[in-house]
């Protein structure tokens, strides 16, 4: 009868996390084993393989053709593997749930909303990582993520959680400084905040008279997120174009002012939850999006 390796699960969560990572060292850090020891077990599998499956340099860690067919291969196991512990666990609702999430997110909304959901599923472990880069769930191994604006074509799944409409606002202190605007072509003489994605726009959208028109803007500062757009804001160093959901305390409170409203286009910024389907989607999973939707429409954010 052929040996059963009861170590191959564990083996090959080991080969995925080196690849998330892109190292052993840091996958080793992740996974609370030493590099020795990743760096052994991955020379285990390329022997009993007889094939490498990564190519070594002293600046970077790639993957052979062989890597490449077992990473592949791999994520499918894994999943598979953690959908069959949901299906026994009787659908309750546990293990560790990993989240990926914009910072505005993570800022705003994630102190409200996380507390909640661990105190109504204490068996799962909220594994929590923000960025507004734009991350790949199948190759970092993330459950489910938070992504705020238009969503691009995917193979993922998405749920619509909620969405504002967009504002222009500015500090006192600026609006003090440089003057307020009164009509679009106005904002020629200010500056303008923008972001330095390369699909962002070089004008601003108005609606004046039933007519929809492009303002041209520009400023001297540019930003990757819109935390840091609003704090800039807010420190008096220009004009921004936010969604509402960003800024709306300090409007409310007068830490900002919203500009030009009447000209305002009304196209929103919208919130989805991006998860993998195909399958069995894990309890856990689905609870946390529901959750996150239920308590966006509770604070009629949705």
């Amino acid at each position: 009868m052929k040996r059963i390796l009861m170590e191959r699960s564990g083996e090959l969560e080991v080969f995925i996390q080196v690849v998330a990572d892109r190292g052993f060292s840091a996958a080793a850090r992740s996974l609370g084993l030493t590099p020795s020891a990743v760096s052994k077990l991955i020379s285990r599998l390329e022997t009993r393989f007889g094939a490498r499956l990564f190519m070594r340099t002293t600046r970077a860690l790639t993957l052979t053709e062989e890597g490449e067919a077992y990473w592949r291969s791999g994520q499918q196991i894994i999943r598979e593997l953690n959908e069959a512990e949901q299906s026994a666990s009787a659908g309750s609702i546990r293990g560790r749930l990993r989240i990926s999430a914009s910072i505005p997110f993570g800022t705003m909304f994630a102190g409200k909303i996380i507390p909640g959901f661990i105190a109504k599923y204490p068996e799962v472990l909220v594994d929590l990582s923000l960025s507004d880069d734009v991350v790949d769930l199948l190759a970092q191994r993330m459950d489910v993520a938070i992504r705020m604006g238009n969503l691009p074509d995917s193979t993922l799944l998405a749920k619509r959680l909620g969405q504002s409409r967009r504002v222009i606002c500015a500090s006192p202190a600026y609006l003090k400084r440089k003057g307020t605007p009164m009509q679009p072509k106005d904002l020629r003489e200010h500056d303008c905040l923008t972001f330095n994605f390369r699909r962002a726009n070089a004008a601003w959208p108005f609606r004046e008279k039933g007519t929809r028109i492009d303002q041209p803007i520009s400023g001297n500062l540019q930003v990757n997120n819109g935390e840091t757009l609003k704090q800039m804001i807010l420190a008096g160093a220009g004009i921004g174009r936010v969604g509402l959901w960003h800024v709306a305390d300090e409007i409310r409170t007068g830490k900002l002012v919203a500009l030009l409203e009447k000209f305002n286009p009304g196209d929103s910024e919208l919130m989805h939850a991006v998860y993998v389907g195909g399958g069995h989607v894990p309890n856990r999973v689905r609870a946390f999006i529901d959750y996150v939707a239920d308590s966006f429409k509770a604070s009629r954010l949705s």
